[in-house]
């Protein structure tokens, strides 16, 4: 039997050694200060660069209590393809070019793994980091003679275009005769009659280069058979519009008019094509003969390659890879990504009487909606440029062709 001094001291111990449990004692660590995985960092900018791109970062709130070893960006696209790093920012390497890739970025340490930062969005191209596509190996020369093509009731004349090489510089002449049949002009919406022209000329460098920023001066690009595209037209309509005969095909109204539009007749052929005072021919959309010519339908596509941008890049009609980076995937109808106005915009005719879509006002950029950027093109793959080459599209949506231009000139 214990003494009540040894009752005593038992108590005390039993006393000493829940106390010490209760405060973490025994050599473990206090709760408050266990460390756990850091919180995630912040996303910045992305830059795309030539196969990579680079990830800017703000470091996590928290570090979780235990030293940052580093950092991992983790973009997604048609692959995923890391970067590591100990520091803002951190370069991504392999990617695919004209691939559009979601980045995230994640910090380590000794603990584990933070959660994934915010998204960001970026889409390496050869030329973002100021490279060049040499364009000279591509239809250079070349030149087509197609006689028999029909102007106005009893008069054809014969179509002839011819593209030369220069060591910089790509030219056209041609007499603006397109290599195919056309519509019946004049007509009731088109009071003008095609001509031979006498000197058409074009120039392109070989060698073209994205710039900064769009170019949207009035140069134009042209179809391989001479004849130009030219999505704009003089025509315009008042504010005061309510019908199709207070506007004019050549005038000073306060909205321009789109020739592809219901509501005022331009009077344009099945290419897309009409005439211009002076008998010039041209495209407003996509050149059907071009492509019947070149043998390309619904039940049989191609990428074809149909003329040539002011800047240098190429143009394309309808169709294009599904998966940019990819000439073995499924060719589809290339789609532009600019959707029209729900709310007509203030001080415009009414759309009870002049339908949106009729001015290009009425339409906006929507990036995604489509498969092609505000100038109607993408950076790829092509027949001709296997390694890949920003180019542009004619389409069947708006805005058919391109309005801006990507390329330095």
């Amino acid at each position: 039997m214990k003494s009540s001094r040894d009752l005593l001291v038992s108590i005390l111990g039993v006393i000493a050694l829940v106390s010490l449990s209760a405060c973490g004692g025994g050599g473990s660590s206090g709760a408050g200060s266990t460390a756990t995985v850091p919180s995630a960092p912040a996303i910045g900018a992305a830059t795309a660069g030539n196969a990579s791109a680079t990830i800017a970062f703000t470091p996590p709130a928290s570090d979780g209590g235990a030293t940052l070893t580093g950092y991992t960006a983790r973009c997604v696209g048609s692959t995923t393809v890391t970067g590591t790093g100990t520091a803002s920012p951190i370069t991504v390497s392999g990617l695919t070019n004209g691939v559009t890739y979601s980045c995230t970025i994640t910090a380590t340490n000794s603990v584990g793994v933070s959660a994934a930062s915010g998204a960001v969005n970026v889409t390496p191209t050869a030329a973002s980091t100021g490279g060049t596509a040499s364009t000279a190996s591509v239809l250079c020369p070349y030149s087509q003679s197609t006689p028999n093509i029909t102007l106005t009731t009893g008069v054809t004349a014969t179509s002839t275009s011819s593209w030369t090489c220069s060591s910089t510089v790509r030219s056209m002449t041609s007499n603006g005769v397109p290599n195919h049949q056309i519509g019946t002009f004049p007509n009731p919406g088109n009071p003008n009659t095609p001509t031979v022209q006498t000197n058409v000329t074009f120039a392109g460098t070989l060698t073209p280069t994205l710039g900064t920023s769009n170019n949207t001066s009035r140069s134009l690009g042209y179809a391989l058979n001479g004849v130009k595209f030219d999505p704009g037209t003089g025509g315009s309509c008042p504010a005061t519009a309510t019908k199709p005969s207070d506007c004019t095909a050549i005038g000073q109204g306060a909205y321009q008019l789109e020739a592809l539009q219901t509501f005022f007749d331009f009077g344009v052929d099945s290419n897309k094509a009409h005439v211009q005072p002076g008998g010039v021919y041209h495209y407003h959309g996509m050149p059907e003969g071009i492509l019947t010519a070149a043998g390309v339908t619904n039940a049989s596509p191609k990428m074809l390659l149909i003329g040539w941008a002011p800047d240098g890049f190429p143009i394309y009609a309808r169709y294009g890879y599904s998966v940019a980076s990819d000439s073995k995937s499924a060719l589809k109808v290339m789609k532009g990504s600019y959707v029209v106005d729900t709310v007509a915009d203030a001080g415009r005719p009414s759309a009870a009487n002049v339908p949106l879509g009729t001015f290009p006002t009425d339409w906006s950029y929507v990036a995604g909606s489509g498969d092609l950027d505000d100038c109607n093109g993408r950076f790829g793959v092509t027949p001709e440029f296997p390694n890949g080459i920003y180019h542009y599209y004619a389409t069947d949506t708006y805005p058919y062709l391109t309005r801006c231009f990507k390329g330095v000139f």
